[in-house]
């Protein structure tokens, strides 16, 4: 199944600033984007980036950003998922962009072929396993909800879903989804629910985290610590 990849290329994670630099958002969130590939290519999905700007442009902007590291992300591990991935360049918001890129593979297009995924780029968590029954589950429409009343994931099998993802966009898509007639399904998923926008997410990735993501938090400096039984994330200087 295609599977179209959201991604903000430019100043991504603006949530996080709090504990990381311009430079350090931007490595963060291409190493969660390749956690997200990786996954979807294993769970048997074409995943095909739908990006806010060229990511050739993001890849030298994430070199430049501590060019005096010796850290991980300043390797070739960031770069290495370009080669012969499809990237769609849409600097649209998010609302627009989605529904045009889904709307192209209903249209009888080479780009892509229905049913179509969308899967969001900040879902370090999210293993082969949890990818596959989101694609394999049964419904004209299938939804994965995230933390706080998002949408971290769908599949459409029906040309006349739309997305719309201000407010409480899990919500929104159960009544778009019925509006329509189309069949609904949702997987409940603590991988697919655990998007990563503040800091107190990282929390999930360096406890539950197994790769890039994961290893990127740790050589930052990040760690888990507990204050008076409360669990936190903290950063060595």
């Amino acid at each position: 199944m295609d599977v179209i990849v959201p991604f903000a290329a430019h100043d991504p994670k603006t949530r996080l600033s709090d504990v990381l630099d311009p430079g350090e958002r931007r490595a963060f969130a291409r190493v969660m984007l390749a956690d997200v590939l990786e996954s979807i290519v294993a769970a048997g999905g074409t995943p095909h980036v739908l990006a806010t700007r060229p990511l050739d442009h993001d890849l030298e902007a994430l070199r430049d950003a501590d060019p005096n590291s010796n850290r991980s992300f300043q390797s070739d591990l960031a770069g290495s998922l370009d080669s012969g991935l499809d990237v769609i360049v849409d600097d649209r918001d998010l609302t627009t962009a989605v529904n045009a890129a889904v709307a192209t593979a209903f249209e009888g297009t080479d780009a892509f072929e229905p049913p179509v995924a969308v899967v969001m780029a900040d879902l370090p968590l999210a293993t082969p396993a949890s990818l596959r029954r989101l694609l394999e589950a049964d419904g004209e429409v299938v939804l994965a909800p995230g933390r706080g009343g998002g949408t971290n994931a769908f599949v459409s099998r029906d040309p006349s879903f739309r997305v719309d993802y201000h407010g409480v966009s899990i919500r929104d898509h159960r009544r778009n989804a019925r509006s329509i007639g189309a069949t609904l399904a949702e997987v409940d998923s603590r991988r697919l629910a655990s998007d990563v926008d503040d800091r107190e997410d990282l929390l999930e990735v360096l406890v539950h985290g197994e790769r890039r993501a994961h290893e990127w938090l740790l050589e930052a400096g990040f760690e888990v610590a507990t204050d008076g039984g409360d669990t936190t994330v903290v950063r060595s200087e």
